[in-house]
Order: structure tokens, then sequence, then C-alpha cells
């Protein structure tokens, strides 16, 4: 009776987490390679473990042959000597001999021992992954090992997990001996055993992180809708709540902040922002773009993007420090983001609008425009007529109009777009008026002084010959407006 080794068997399967009937049905398969290996492949062997007494029985089965007919001592075997072992048996029958474990020798034994250490290792290793692969997206606490070609192996107890570099906080230090948390996001079968790979810098790590701090979260009250992180730095996270009187906000933060510092702590500082999120996308933008003002959002369903437009003095805090701000936001809604001022949006408008008034009137679609390439006024002025043909496809005729359009609506959409181009227009304008004006003046003057010379000519030779005539004295009347206006003014007076 072999109790040591039902003993044994007994302990591996409680140590390692093994099933008792693998290990039997693995030494009872290394036996019988062993066998075969110091006999012959073509041995007919049966292998059993006898529970009750710990023992290993080997039967070597073979073909009962007419006498002198065996071709195959290992497979075959006379009549009468089969009957030496059994007088009732007969032909084509199978008969069965024990071989001893002892005559198998030192090296079947150690191939036995190798066999089924490596089936043990690699059901153990089965066990493990089975048991990690329906752990993913769950936090786990190791132990820092080693460093190992820039990444990080940690211990997990029964097996060991890999930090990548790419999964690491930046700036985060880790030191060997360090117990650390992270998310298990990946079990992959290696050569070796499973890999189980870990993450601190993983967004659903947070997530995780809000379901464990948050009771609110882990009961399904508060809804985590998207998370959107850059490592060690800031993050966003995006959270709704199904009943009106729970704060979806209020309960992540918790009181006085107790909450989300827990978090917070174990991102070493990492900004978190708590943003509410919405099922109408503007809303939802608005909200994700805090703390910056938005005065009014585009949206653009067909292209998934959505025009932002903030005031002047509000530029800085939508982009955030190296546009952080509205690249986690771009991240959290899932949705392309454009910045613009309210000044630059007009000045971009402006310039659309333009070209949709050039292309109404000279009856060329905006699409023809832009596929050829066309996004501003100036540009169309600044094309000749062959390379409007050849881009747009049109006539002289169309392209005459194109022409009279710009030059007609140009200077309006200029005037929207820059003021202080205006402005100077206007001086230059003002100051040519003025010019012309004082040469106009100058000129009137002149013609002025010009006739008022030849009057004066004119007189002289009149003078002259009315000294040649009889000089006779007129006493003319007054006028009788003027006398009038005196009668008038004396009875005023005395009216008066």
């Amino acid at each position: 009776m072999n109790f040591e080794l039902k003993k044994a068997i007994d302990q591996i399967s409680k140590d390692k987490g093994l099933d008792r009937t693998m290990l039997v049905t693995t030494l009872e398969d290394a036996v019988r390679t062993s066998v075969l290996k110091r006999f012959d492949d073509d041995l007919d062997v049966e292998v059993n473990y006898n529970d009750d007494t710990g023992d290993i029985e080997v039967y070597q089965f073979k073909v009962v042959v007419e006498d002198g007919d065996v071709a195959n001592e290992n497979t075959q075997i006379a009549l009468t000597d089969a009957r030496e072992h059994d007088p009732n048996v007969q032909l084509d029958d199978e008969v069965g001999f024990r071989i001893k474990i002892q005559d198998l020798g030192r090296i079947a034994a150690q191939s036995a021992k190798q066999v089924i250490i490596q089936r043990m290792r690699d059901a153990e290793q089965g066990i493990i992954y089975d048991e990690y692969i329906n752990r993913r997206g769950e936090i786990v606490s190791g132990i820092i090992q080693r460093r190992d070609k820039g990444n990080w192996v940690v211990n997990l107890g029964r097996t060991e997990a890999i930090l990548p570099r790419d999964e690491q906080i930046p700036r985060e230090h880790y030191k060997r001996g360090e117990r650390v948390q992270a998310l298990i996001i990946d079990v992959k079968r290696e050569g070796r055993g499973p890999q189980v790979v870990i993450s601190r810098a993983h967004r659903d790590y947070m997530a995780a992180l809000f379901r464990r701090e948050v009771p609110e979260v882990d009961e399904g009250l508060v809804r985590v809708m998207g998370v959107a992180r850059d490592p060690g730095l800031r993050a966003k996270v995006a959270v709704y709540s199904k009943e009106r009187e729970v704060d979806p906000v209020g309960a992540c933060v918790g009181v006085r902040g107790a909450r989300i510092q827990n978090i917070v702590q174990e991102f070493h500082g990492e900004r978190i922002d708590i943003v509410v999120w919405s099922a109408d996308i503007a809303t939802y933008a608005r909200n994700a773009l805090a703390p910056a003002y938005v005065t009014r959002i585009v949206v653009d369903e067909e292209e998934n993007l959505l025009e932002v437009i903030v005031p002047d003095d509000q530029l800085t805090n939508a982009i955030g420090r190296k546009g952080q701000n509205v690249k986690l936001a771009a991240r959290l809604l899932g949705w392309k983001v454009d910045i613009f001022t309210e000044s630059r949006y007009k000045e971009a408008n402006a310039i659309g609008h333009g070209l949709q008034q050039v292309a109404s009137v000279a009856e060329v679609s905006m699409e023809t425009l832009l596929a050829a390439g066309f996004t501003s006024l100036n540009q169309l002025r600044a094309a000749s007529d062959t390379e409007l043909a050849q881009r747009l496809r049109i006539s002289s005729a169309r392209i005459a109009d194109l022409r009279q359009a710009i030059n007609f609506l140009a200077p309006v959409v200029e005037q929207q777009m820059e003021s202080s181009a205006v402005s100077d227009v206007v001086m230059k304008a003002t100051k040519r008026t003025k010019e012309e004006s004082d040469r106009e003046l100058a000129k009137n003057e002149e013609e002025r002084e010009l006739r008022e010379a030849a009057e004066e000519a004119e007189a002289a030779k009149a003078a002259e010959a009315d000294e040649d005539d009889e000089y006779v004295e007129v006493k003319q009347p007054a006028s009788p407006i003027a006398t009038n206006a005196a009668e008038d003014t004396g009875s005023r007076t005395e009216s008066h």
C-alpha cells in the first residue's frame, strides 16, 4: 500500500487548487508514457490508480494466437503459454499481465515525474487563466517585484502581473516592495503561463474607483457615462442620476469632498472635473467645457462636429493649458470640437455668407466652389478666367457673371470681416474726396478771378468811351423798394 502517494495527491490538490480527478488522470498518463518509452510503442498498456491502496497498477494485454503463429511478442502470445496463466483462455482472447513499477527503471521514473510536473503546471496555469480572464475590469493589489525593460512586474499572490510602460502614470515612481493598486485590462496566454496585464493610466480604472468609493454608483443610482483622462494631470468624468432627488455631482464629491479626495489621492493629485451628462449634445458640451462660459453651440450631425462660440475673454479657459480642456471635452463627447471667439466666428461666418451670395448671384453651387478649392472671396478674385474655367468648368458668360457678383458683393463682406480695414478705406476715401474738393475750389476761384479781370477790362473801355461824349448829369429817383423800406422802418419805430 502506498499511502504516501495518496497523501501527496490530496495535498497538491488542496494547495494548488487542482482537481483531484485531474491529478489522478495525469499520474496514469505519465506512467503509461514511461512504460511505452521503456518497452515499445505498440504495447497495449492499461494503467489504473487504486484509490484504496494508493498503488498504481499497470497491465499489459496480449492477443492469444495458435502456437507458432506469434508474429509480435509484445502484442501476441501462444495459446500454450497463455493457458499457463489462465487454463480457460481461448484463441483471440486478450490476456493481461501486470507490470511492476519497479521494473520501469530510473529513467522511466524520472520521465514520469517530469510529465506529472508539466501536466500539473499546465493545469495550474489553466486555472489561473480562467480565474483572471473573468476578473478583467477589476481592481487588484500587488507588490512591486522588479523592473523588466521599462515594465514593472507585480506579484498578485498566485501569479505575477505586468504593468507596461504605456499603462503607467507619467512622472509616477515605483519602488521594489511597494504595494500598488491597478486595474486588470487583459489576460494573455503565454508559453510560460498566463500573463495578466494591469494599468493605472486606463480611463476604466477611474470609473472602477468611483464604483468602489461612491455607494450610489455601485448601487446603480448614479451612472458613470464616460471618462476622459490625461493621466497624472487632469480628467473629466460624466455622471448621470436616474433619480431626481439624487444629485450626481454631490454624490460623487461626498461630504466636504471626502469621496473625491480618496480618488484624487490614489492618482497623486490628478485634477478631476465631474460633469453632468445630458442627452442633448449641446447641453452636454456646455457642461464638458466648464469652467469656460459658452455663448452658443452649432451642431453639425453629418460631420459629427460642434462649433463652440465663446466670448473673446473666455478663449483661454475654453482651450485650457496646452489645449487640455477642449481635448478632454472632445474625448468625453465623442465629437470633434472647434472653438471660436465671437469676433472670429462672425468673420468666418461673413466669409461663408459672402461665398453663398456670390454662388447664388452667379448661379454656381457652393459644393462646386468648395470642391474646386475656393473657400474665400479673395481666392475667387485672384483666380484668372482660365483657372476659373478649368476648375469650375463654366462658360465665359458665367465667369463674367461671377466677376460682377464678386465686385458687387465683396466690399460688403470685407466690411463685415475687418473693421480696421474698413476704417482705413473710409479714411482714404475721405482724404481723396477732400483733395478733389480743394482742387475744385481752387479751379472755381481761378475762373472767378479771370472773370472779374475781364469785367474790369470791359469797364475801363466803357469809361474811355464816355469821356469823349458830352457830360449830362441825370438825377435818378430813389428806389421804390428802398423808400418803402424806409417808411416801414419809421412806422415800426413809431409804433414801437
